[in-house]
C-alpha cells in the first residue's frame, strides 16, 4: 500500500512540475582550469609517500589506525618554469589520515604507504570522520550505498520525466538531490550528498571476505552501517578493523575506497594509496639491496588523471548523457597527470638504476608509457608478484587496477638530460581520442643530476634469479594445470538515447541472483566474452590468476545468437552459457611475456574472447588442498568487476562466493 500511494504521489509531483516547467533548457557551462595553462615539471618528486606507523599487540600483529577525513593540499604547481610563483590554491580532498613513521602525522592524497611483510598480519581500524556533504553529485539513479533510503528506481523515474539532460529552467548546476534545490527540483526532498559512505578495499590481498571491503559493507560518521558490515574487533560505531594475513609472496597492492555506486567519486576524491608486501626471503630484493638499489632509489608511482576549477578544486562532471541516470558517465578522463599528488611532477634522478612501482590509479583512463629517450627497461613484477621472468621492454600499457614492477636505468644518461614518461594510450582504449601530447601524453619529468649513487654494476638479465617467482615454476605456461571446469561469461553494453545507459557482465545486473560459485581449492577457466567497443579491465577479488590465452572472435554472430538463447540484457536471473568455441576466428594469442604472473586484473580486449585460470586457493599453494590462513566461504563473499570505477559504479559488477 506504502507503495502504491508512494508512486501515486510521484506521478502526481510530475504533473505538478511538468505542468510549471514545460521547457527545458541546458545547464551553465561548467568553467575548468585550461590545462595548458599549468606548467609542468616545475614541482618536485623528492621521495615516496609517507609510511604509516603502527603497534604491535600480544598476537604480534602489526596494529594501525587510519581516519578517513576532509583536508587541502597543494596539487597543482606552486611556481612556474621562471620560478615565480602561480598563485594555485591548494586542492580540497579526502585523505587518508594517521600517523607516520619519524614522527607525527599525515594526511594526503595518496595515503601513505603500509610496509608490510609476509608472515606479519596486520589489522586496521579504518574510521569515518566525514560528516559532511560529497564533494561531486552522487547519482541516486544508481544502484548505490543509499544510506538515505531514495528509491533509485522512483529516482530515475524523476529523472526521466524531467529529461534530464538538458535541464529545467532554474538549474544552478547543483545535483537534483542535494540540500538547497528548490523544492519543484527535488519534489521529495531527497538528500544523496550526505552523509558520506566509505570502505576500504585491499585490492589484491589475500583476505577473508568480512575484511575485504564488501561494497555493501559500508559505514558513515554518523554510525549507521551497510548489510554487509563486518569488524573483526569491536569498534566505534564510525569505524571498522579489518585483518590482513599477509602470507602471500611479496609485491605490490594498492587500497583504496569501494562504497557500492559510488567508488569513481570517493578514489577520485582522494581514497588511495599503496600497500608493499615485503619478505625477508625475496631473492630480487636481496640483490637489488646487495646492488645498491634499495631502498633509497626505489619510488612507488601512483598515476591519477584529473581535472581542476580555477580555485584549485578538483572537478567531476555532474551531467549525465541519459536521462536515466542525470550524473552519470561512461567514463572520466581527466585532462591533466598527477603522479603521487603532484600535477605533472620533476623527478631528479643519479646516474643508477631505479626501481619504480607504478600503478595506474585512474579511474577510466589507460596508460602507454615510454621514456622520451626512447630507452628501454626491465618489468620484473606484476600485480601478484615477480614475473615468471623479468622482461625487457620499450613500452607498456597498464589499465586502471594494474600494477607494473620496473627497473630503469639512468647510468649512461648524460646529466642534466631530462627524460620525459610518456603517454600514447587512447581514450576510451584501445580505440578512442589519442592522447594530446600538450597535456594528458605526458606524465612526469625526470632530470639527470650529478652525485654518486653507491650501486654496483647490475645487468638484470645476469644478476637476477633465473627464477625470481618460486611459485612459478616449469617451463609451461600457464604453470596452473589445464581444467575441465569452465564459465562463459558475456559483457554486455545497454544502449540509451545518448550512449551508454549501463555495462554488464554476463548481462546481470548486480542484484541477480548469485550465479558464481566455485568450490574452494578447484582450478576454474573463465572464458571472458567482449563484443563491446572497449578493453575492460576485469578485477577479481581474494584471487591472483593466469592468463590462457586471447582470441578474435564474430562479435556480431556470437551476440546474435546468445541473445537469442536468453533474451535482451539487462538480465535478473542467470543466462544460458553460450560456449563461444564455434565462433572463433584466427589462432589464439598466448600470455606476453610481461603477462606471466599472478594477475588480479586483466585486460580483456574488444573483439575478443579472454581466458583466465584460476585457482581458488592461495597463490603459493604448494600441496594440493593447502587452505588460505582464514575461513574463505565465509562472511558477505566476493565480487569480481570491471575496474573502470565508472563501470564499476553503474552495474558492471557481480557478486561471487567461494563454496566448501
Amino acid at each position: 500500500m506504502k507503495r502504491k500511494i508512494a508512486i501515486f504521489s510521484l506521478f502526481a509531483t510530475l504533473l505538478a512540475i511538468i505542468f510549471v516547467f514545460p521547457v527545458f533548457s541546458a545547464p551553465p557551462v561548467p568553467v575548468t582550469l585550461d590545462p595548458k595553462l599549468i606548467p609542468k615539471f616545475t614541482d618536485q618528486l623528492v621521495g615516496p609517500p609517507p609510511v604509516w606507523d603502527y603497534s604491535i599487540d600480544g598476537s604480534g600483529a602489526h596494529v594501525y589506525t587510519i581516519e578517513v577525513k576532509q583536508t587541502t593540499q597543494q596539487i597543482l604547481p606552486t611556481v612556474d618554469a621562471k620560478g615565480k610563483p602561480t598563485g594555485f590554491l591548494p586542492t580540497t580532498v579526502w585523505a587518508y589520515a594517521g600517523n607516520i613513521v619519524g614522527g607525527g602525522s599525515y594526511a594526503g592524497t595518496p595515503g601513505a604507504t603500509f610496509e608490510a611483510t609476509n608472515g606479519i598480519p596486520v589489522k586496521v581500524k579504518w574510521i569515518n570522520n566525514l560528516a559532511l556533504s560529497h564533494l561531486f553529485a552522487v547519482d541516486p539513479t544508481l544502484h548505490w550505498a543509499d544510506p538515505n533510503g531514495i528509491d533509485h528506481m522512483m529516482a530515475m523515474q524523476l529523472a526521466m520525466t524531467l529529461g534530464a539532460p538538458p535541464f529545467p529552467p532554474g538549474y544552478n548546476g547543483n545535483p537534483y538531490f542535494a540540500p538547497g534545490t528548490t523544492v519543484n527540483l527535488n519534489p521529495f526532498l531527497w538528500n544523496a550528498q550526505s552523509p558520506v559512505p566509505i570502505i576500504a578495499h585491499l585490492h589484491g590481498g589475500e583476505v577473508q571476505s568480512t575484511s575485504d571491503g564488501h561494497p555493501d559493507a559500508w559505514f558513515l560518521a554518523n554510525g549507521t552501517h551497510g548489510p554487509a558490515y563486518n569488524t573483526i574487533d569491536p569498534a566505534d560505531t564510525n569505524a571498522a578493523t579489518f585483518y590482513y594475513p599477509n602470507e602471500q609472496p611479496p609485491t605490490t597492492l594498492w587500497y583504496h575506497d569501494h562504497a557500492l555506486g559510488i567508488t569513481r567519486i570517493n578514489v577520485l576524491s582522494g581514497l588511495a594509496g599503496f600497500y608493499l608486501l615485503r619478505s625477508p626471503a625475496d631473492p630480487v630484493e636481496t640483490v637489488l639491496t646487495n646492488k645498491g638499489i634499495l631502498t633509497a632509489y626505489e619510488m612507488p608511482l601512483a598515476i591519477q588523471d584529473r581535472m581542476f576549477q580555477p580555485n584549485g578544486d578538483l572537478y567531476f562532471p555532474s551531467v549525465g548523457i541519459n536521462p536515466e541516470h542525470p550524473y552519470w558517465l561512461p567514463e572520466f578522463f581527466g585532462d591533466t597527470i598527477m603522479v603521487n599528488g603532484l600535477v605533472w611532477p620533476n623527478m631528479n634522478v643519479k646516474q643508477g638504476w631505479y626501481r619504480f612501482r607504478l600503478l595506474d590509479g585512474s579511474n577510466a583512463r589507460f596508460y602507454t608509457l615510454s621514456f622520451s629517450n626512447k630507452m628501454s627497461f626491465w618489468q620484473i613484477g606484476s600485480d601478484g608478484g615477480y614475473l615468471k621472468a623479468p622482461v625487457q621492454l620499450q613500452q607498456i600499457t597498464i589499465a586502471p587496477g594494474e600494477r607494473a614492477d620496473i627497473l630503469v636505468d639512468f647510468t649512461n644518461v648524460p646529466l642534466n638530460t631530462k627524460v620525459i614518461l610518456r603517454n600514447t594510450a587512447k581514450a576510451p582504449f584501445p580505440g578512442g581520442a589519442p592522447a594530446d601530447p600538450r597535456t594528458v601524453g605526458e606524465v612526469m619529468q625526470f632530470t639527470v643530476v650529478a652525485g654518486a649513487t653507491g650501486q654496483t654494476p647490475f645487468n638484470p638479465a645476469i644478476d637476477l634469479p633465473t627464477t625470481p617467482n618460486p611459485t612459478l615454476t616449469g617451463v609451461v605456461w600457464p604453470t596452473l594445470p589445464a581444467t575441465t571446469n569452465f564459465r562463459y561469461l558475456v559483457l554486455f553494453e545497454v544502449m540509451g538515447a545518448g550512449g551508454p545507459l549501463e555495462i554488464l557482465l554476463n548481462g546481470q545486473k548486480w542484484m541477480a541472483p548469485l550465479s558464481e560459485t566455485p568450490k574452494l581449492g578447484t582450478t576454474e577457466d573463465w572464458v571472458i566474452i567482449n563484443p563491446t567497443a572497449d578493453t575492460h579491465p576485469i578485477h577479481l577479488h581474494l584471487v591472483q590468476f593466469q592468463i590462457v590465452y586471447r582470441q578474435q572472435f564474430f562479435a556480431g554472430k556470437y551476440v546474435k545468437d546468445w541473445t537469442a538463447l536468453n533474451g535482451m540484457p539487462p538480465f535478473y536471473w542467470t543466462p544460458q552459457p553460450l560456449n563461444p568455441a564455434l565462433y572463433l576466428k584466427g589462432a589464439p594469442v598466448f600470455a606476453n611475456p610481461n603477462e606471466q604472473g599472478w594477475k588480479d586484473t586483466i585486460q580483456v580486449n574488444p573483439g575478443e574472447v579472454t581466458v583466465i585460470r584460476i585457482r581458488f586457493a592461495p597463490i603459493d599453494q604448494t600441496t594440493p588442498n593447502t587452505p588460505y590462513p582464514f575461513d574463505a566461504t565465509t562472511g558477505p563473499g566476493y565480487v569480481w568487476h570491471c575496474h573502470i570505477l565508472d563501470h564499476e559504479d553503474n552495474e558492471m559488477m557481480r557478486p561471487y562466493t567461494v563454496v566448501p
